[in-house]
């Protein structure tokens, strides 16, 4: 670790995570492990980033990906001199790991302070791949895409935009003309009057029950009260 102002500068390459996370490389380790030198980070750095595309798609076989990266990475270093040397697949897949959380780190320092305050010598060349945002990831992957037969067959295709459903709103009522407006009080008026008929009848029908009790009363009263003619 470098110290400069305070801040701390990542440049540890070697950080391994306590309690890493499982490599997707189910390979059995061996007992001498690899040495990654300067030359052999350089060459997993450039293999791997040549390859980030594949490695981001939704369904990818890792293992078989890492695979590939270290058969690249092997045959890049005896290539350059160095014949007896073999690198695993596992062992690709861990520096790697080990680099991503140093990149992260100096990533965040490089937000806060610029990027001029990294002084890792893998930051540039991985955050040119890896500092993309998404929207240009996106883009990039179209103008690749339209070159292609089915970019062309997409541009051509005619699509049927898909409107959205309207809402259904309450219809306002419309205004009665004058003519319903005049029939409708009539109708009112009448059922007024029916109703106002059928209440006189029943206090009649009332005020005829109550005479006529009233009479049988009073002739009831009066055969009371008539004397007895002696014979």
């Amino acid at each position: 670790m470098e110290v400069m102002e305070g801040e701390t500068i990542v440049t540890e390459t070697v950080e391994v995570e306590e309690n890493p996370t499982v490599s997707s490389v189910d390979s059995e380790k061996p007992n001498a492990e690899f040495v990654w030198t300067l030359q052999a980070t350089w060459q997993l750095a450039h293999t791997r980033l040549e390859m980030d595309q594949a490695f981001d798609q939704p369904v990818c076989k890792k293992k078989k990906l890492w695979e590939t990266v270290a058969e690249r990475v092997t045959t890049k270093l005896r290539a350059a001199g160095n014949p007896d040397v073999t690198v695993k697949a596992y062992e690709c897949d861990l520096k790697w790991r080990n680099m991503l959380a140093t990149y992260r780190k100096n990533a965040e320092r490089a937000k806060r302070l610029g990027v001029g305050s990294v002084h890792w010598e893998f930051f540039k060349a991985m955050h040119e791949v890896l500092g993309k945002s998404r929207e240009e990831i996106e883009a990039q992957r179209r103008a690749k895409l339209c070159g292609t037969k089915l970019g062309k067959a997409i541009a051509n295709k005619r699509f049927t935009p898909i409107l959205p459903t309207p809402t259904l709103t309450a219809a306002p009522c419309p205004a009665r003309p004058p003519q319903d407006v005049l029939q409708l009080y009539m109708e009112l008026q009448e059922r007024k009057m029916n109703m106002w008929a059928q209440q006189k009848a029943l206090e009649e029908r009332k005020i005829e029950a109550i005479n006529n009790l009233a009479r049988a009363i009073s002739s009831l009263s009066q055969n009371n009260t008539t004397p007895l003619t002696k014979e």
